[in-house]
Formats: structure tokens, sequence, C-alpha cells
């Protein structure tokens, strides 16, 4: 008697997790970013990494709807997937549930925060919180938790109110949770391996910074 009651209330829970509405605040942030068709950026990317010397990389940054982002560039830029996804896609994938968490403050201003939570075991995180300006319709923060490449918390910029796409990303990371292409960052690039190996935790940033927009929408 006792499982079949406690199968009965899993059901009613799971049914009502099922039936949960989507957040209306990040429905709106990913209609505006849906109404981008493509767009094409110059991307200037630096590296803050305690045994990584590294000169500052550019690459051309090109995205078409539907598909994968792509760069040209003279030189191997190392670039961070989380980074550069301002779309949503790669956390709106698959489905999944959404918990608003209230507000959260940065600097001066308050921010709605929504856990994004997927239901489906094909997405490659396992939870995710973003912090959204619910008056302009765009994220400012978010922290990804992935399965296999530990957490990742990336910050944005704009500079003007009517961006819908970032001007500025910084990506913090643990450095032992990702693996870094050491070999292939270019000839330019300085390693010091004592400091790699040291004990501890080990703390990273990459900083990119997006310059003449070329911008395709629907709007």
């Amino acid at each position: 008697m006792k499982r079949a009651a406690i199968l009965f209330i899993f059901q009613i829970l799971w049914m009502g997790l099922s039936a949960q509405e989507i957040d209306a605040d990040l429905l709106k942030v990913k209609s505006r970013l849906d109404s981008i068709l493509s767009f094409s950026t110059q991307l200037k990317l630096e590296v803050d990494i305690s045994f990584i010397n590294m000169p500052v990389k550019k690459a051309q940054m090109y995205y078409a709807k539907g598909k994968k982002v792509k760069f040209s560039s003279d030189d191997f830029v190392m670039l961070p997937k989380r980074g550069l996804d301002f779309s949503l896609n790669s956390l709106l994938e698959y489905s999944f549930i959404t918990v608003d968490r209230g507000l959260e403050q940065r600097g001066a201003k308050m921010y709605k925060a929504i856990n994004i939570i997927p239901t489906d075991k094909r997405a490659d995180f396992s939870i995710a919180t973003i912090l959204i300006d619910t008056k302009l319709k765009r994220v400012m923060e978010s922290e990804i938790n992935t399965k296999k490449d530990g957490s990742y918390v990336l910050s944005f910029q704009y500079n003007t109110d009517a961006r819908v796409l970032p001007d500025k990303v910084t990506v913090n990371f643990e450095i032992e949770k990702i693996r870094i292409p050491i070999n292939f960052m270019g000839k330019d690039t300085e390693l010091d391996r004592k400091k790699m190996k040291a004990a501890g935790t080990k703390t990273g940033a990459i900083y990119l910074t997006m310059s003449n927009y070329q911008i395709k929408s629907v709007l």
C-alpha cells in the first residue's frame, strides 16, 4: 500500500513538472534572439590563465541560424564553446523546465534569476542559472554546470540599451575541468609547465570583445 502511495505521489509530481510553463521572460529573450537570421563580427580574444602567456588573438566570427558558429583567423584562436553561444541554443536544444529563483543583484542593478533544468538526458549540462534583464530582454549572466567539463560563468556586457548581442563576454572556469588545446594556441604562446602541474585548484578567464557587427534580422 505504501509503495502504491509513493508511486502515485511521484506520478503527480512528475505530471506537475511536465506541465509546467516555461518562464515567460526567458521566452521573450529567446524570441528576440531567434529574430536574428545571421551575423558576423570581428572578435578579439584575451586569455588570463596563470601558466599561459598568450598575446591577443583576433578572428572573424560568423553565425547563421540553425548552423554552428564558424570563424576564420590568420592564427589559431582558442575559442570557448560556451562563450560563443549567444543564441541560448545549447541550453534550450532539448526539453527542459524552468524555476524562478527571484532577483539577484549585480553592481547597482537587480536581475531576474532563472534555473534551466534539462529533462532530456541528451543535454550536456545538468543545470544552468541565467540572469535576465527583463526590461531590455537580454541575458546578463549565465552559470552552466556541464556533465563533463565542469562549470562556466559567463558575464555579458552591452554598449547600448538596444543591443541584443553582447559587445563583451567574460568566461570564468576551473582549469582542471576543461580541456585546453595547449598545442594549438599558436607558436607565439608560452607555457609554464611547472605552474600548470602545481597542485591546487586553478581558475582561468577568457575575455571576448566583439566589434563591427553585421546583423541580418527579421525585425
